[in-house]
This record gives structure tokens, sequence and C-alpha cells, in this order.
């Protein structure tokens, strides 16, 4: 097995963000359409559970006022702080030469010098492998409790359905993993357009809600997560596992970045997913404020009963898209690793003339969806499936803010190296004060004409 390679830098732009702006933003809209389909499934979804696990099951609290709102202020900053600004503002431009996800972000980290002066002196590499195995447990529980939770609308609008709701779900599973071969960029055209209907639906029904209870925006305040917190702290840490549940898909949008480039998954949030999922959000506040009964399932509730039959489709089939995202960055990780050296050579198909991350790999296909189906017929409910699925995602995002940090550690060291070198020149801040005959050398050449140029313009011949 070959080294691990690494990264000359920190921070390497990617290759399709050039290809974005040769083609205009006309290809921009494009992508970001595609990038829709692809990547906002998972947190697209999240709206159909989120909010129910905070006030339902097993460990629910009661459905008063002051809970209500620290519940939603609480899922307002996360998505804020967390997804907004950590991934799609900070994270993202941490690429290795295009790609993204926690082995990029390795390779990018065990090249600085702080990563170097570590004890054990691999602790970073051990750091990302278990990222890395945390995002393939990710690749195949984000499918089952996304399915799952959609699937089991059926419950409300037909209870006699419920014992069909495990074998529906395994069929669409199923015809989810047969479908990848087709590449990303056919199922993004697929899944774009129904993610766009999907988002607008949720962002209508929860303005519906908000009109009729327009006090629930008053959550934006941080002070009631604050004031939540302060009264109960336990039972703040319990809720907040259920909160967690409303940021998932921020790994996966990174682990896409080299199939889609940060331009087109950056415009893709803040003009569609963000301003929907905090309208669907608040409109489930304002539903249980008026029908605390609606916890068992606020999503589903929000709708009139007429339009569930037409709900439940849409949101399978938008969970069947919250799976793609993740699946994609299960191929975009395996090919990192293979690089790196960290797993054998597998067959990796490219699916794309134009964007090089666009990837098939049939072995991690077919092992993610045989853990999938594992998953579901061991689980049986979506609110079983939450607590495993909150620890994985929780413990990666962790691990990438860990080895963000050190990466952005080394940065701020050489930053600090040059502010110190003042107006020395780059050459002798380069070389230091050894005042060493190399370093002379270094300097003599930097600074001597090229002997092949006149007027110090050196003249390329065309061949």
């Amino acid at each position: 097995m070959s080294a691990p390679q690494q990264s000359s830098g920190t921070s390497i732009q990617t290759p399709h963000a050039g290809t974005t702006r040769k083609g205009g933003g006309h290809y921009l809209a494009r992508l970001s359409l595609l990038a829709l389909g692809v990547v906002y499934g998972d947190i697209g979804t999240s709206p159909l559970y989120a909010m129910r696990e905070a006030f339902h099951g097993q460990h629910g609290i009661p459905v008063t006022s002051g809970n209500v709102f620290g519940v939603l202020s609480l899922i307002f900053w996360s998505l804020i702080l967390i997804v907004t600004v950590k991934y799609h503002v900070v994270i993202i431009r941490a690429d290795n030469k295009g790609e993204g996800g926690v082995l990029a972000l390795m390779a990018l980290v065990n090249g600085s010098r702080v990563a170097r002066g570590l004890s054990p002196r691999r602790i970073m590499i051990v750091l990302g492998i278990f990222g890395a195995a945390l995002l393939y447990a990710d690749g195949a529980l984000t499918p089952a409790i996304s399915v799952l939770s959609a699937v089991e609308g059926l419950e409300i609008a037909e209870p006699a359905l419920q014992h069909w709701v495990l074998w529906i779900t395994l069929v669409i599973l199923v015809g989810l993993f047969m479908f990848q071969s087709r590449g990303t960029a056919r199922v993004g055209a697929v899944f774009g357009p129904v993610m766009l209907v999907w988002f607008f639906v949720i962002a209508v029904l929860g303005l519906n809600s908000i009109l009729r209870h327009p006090a629930v925006v008053g959550a934006v305040v941080p002070s009631h997560a604050i004031r939540f917190f302060a009264e109960d702290p336990s039972r703040g840490l319990i809720v907040l596992g259920a909160v967690f549940l409303a940021v998932t898909g921020g790994e996966a949008l990174y682990a896409d970045l080299g199939h889609f480039g940060h331009s087109a998954i950056q415009l893709a949030w803040f003009t569609i997913p963000l301003p929907a999922l905090l309208l669907n959000y608040f409109g489930q506040g304002a539903l249980l404020l008026t029908q605390p009964e609606a916890a068992a399932n606020p999503f589903y509730l929000l709708a009139p009963a007429k339009a569930l039959y037409a709900l439940i489709p849409l949101a399978t089939a938008a969970t069947i898209i919250a799976s793609q995202a993740i699946i994609s960055g299960a191929f975009s990780l395996t090919r990192q690793a293979v690089q790196l050296g960290y797993i054998p050579r597998l067959q990796i198909e490219h699916t794309s003339s134009r964007e090089i991350g666009q990837i098939y790999v049939p072995s991690v296909n077919w092992l993610l969806m045989l853990l999938t189906i594992a998953l579901v017929l061991g689980f049986q409910t979506s609110s079983n499936l939450a607590g495993a699925y909150g620890v994985a995602l929780s413990t990666l995002m962790a691990l990438t803010t860990v080895m963000f940090y050190v990466m952005s550690r080394d940065r701020s060291l050489l930053c600090g190296e040059h502010l110190e070198a003042g107006a020395r020149d780059p050459v002798e801040a380069h070389d230091g004060k050894d005042g060493s005959a190399q370093a002379a050398a270094r300097r003599s050449r930097r600074r001597a004409p090229d002997p092949r140029s006149r007027n110090g313009r050196v003249h390329v011949r065309q061949l």
C-alpha cells in the first residue's frame, strides 16, 4: 500500500469553480439546480422528524409556549451558525484539489506543521479515518431514517396500511441504489426539479401556519434558547439531540463539493433551502402553539387532510433524494481513500465529461444498500433510528471541527511569520537570517536578469 499523499497547501481553489465561471451564469444556475437535487435532499427532509422527536416519543418534552419558542430558537441558530456559517462560508473553502469531505480535510491537515508536531504523530490520520467510517455509517443511516419517516405518513392518512410501511420502504431503497449507475448529473437532473417543488411546498405550508400565529417569529431572538437551557440544563441537553437532527446534511454537502463546486452549492443554499426550511420549522412551531396534540407528527398535520395523499408521495420522493446526498458523498470519499492509499483500488466509473468529481463506485453502492436494508429491518421505525443517526453525525461534525482548527492554526502561524518579516525582502524572509552562501546564491539568481530576455521580458516562441 502506497504512502499517503499530502496536500501542499491549506486551501486550493476547486477546478469546478473555474468551470462554472467559463460556463457563465446560465451554467451556474443549472449546476445549482443539480446541487439542489443531490446535495440538499438530506437537510431538506429534516422537518419530517426533527420537531417530532423534540416533543413526541420517549424523550419528548411538554408542548408549552416556552418550550416551543426555545426549541425553535435552537433550530434557527443551529441552521445559521452550523450549516450556514460553519459549512457554507468557512469549511467549504477548505478543499483539496477540488474535493471536500473528511479525508480531503485530513490530507490538508497532514501537511501542516502543527499536525506534524502532534503526539502521537499520526493522530490526525486516525481521526480522519474514523471520520470516514462515520460518513459511511451516515450513508446507510440517512436512507433508512429518511425514507421510513416519509412512508410512515401512511399511518396518518390510512392507519390500515401501517403493516405495509416497512415493505414499501425496502422496495423504494432498492430502487434508489439501482438508479445510482446513471450518474450524478442524470440523477440530479431528475431530482433537482423534484426538490424545487418540495422546498416550495414546505415553505407554503409553513408560511400559511405562521400567518395564523405570527408571534412565533419572535423565536429568532436567542434569549429564548438561553432561557430554555437555563431553566433545566439536563432537559436542554436531551432536546439538543433532537434539534441536531435539523442540521443533518452539513457533512454531506462538504463531501459532495467535488461534484459541483462551492459556488453552485452556496448559491443553491442561500436562495432556496435555507428560507424554505426556516418557514417550515416556524410553521410547525405555530401549529404546536395552537394544537399541542399535533406533536405526534407536526409536519404532516400542517397540511390539510385532503392534501395528505399528494404530500406523502412528494415527501417520499424527497427522502429518496435525501439519501442521494450522502451516497454521492460516499463515492467521493472512496475515491479519495484510494488516492491516499488507505483502501485497495476499486472500480470507479466517471459519469460526466465535464465535472471530474461526478463518479460512481459499484462496490460501495451495493454495500451501502445491504447495510441500509439491515438497518430498516433491525430498527423498524424512524424514531428508533434517530438516536444512532444523531450520534454518528454529531461525532463526525466534531471531528471535522477539530481537523479544520488544526489546519487554520497552521495557516495563522504562517501569516504571523510573514507579518513578522515586515519590510524584509520576500526571498530574505524565506531564507531567514542565516546569511549562508546558499541563501546569497538564491537571492542572486532571483535578482539576476534572464539571459534569454530582452529588456527584462522573457520571450517564448509559440510552437
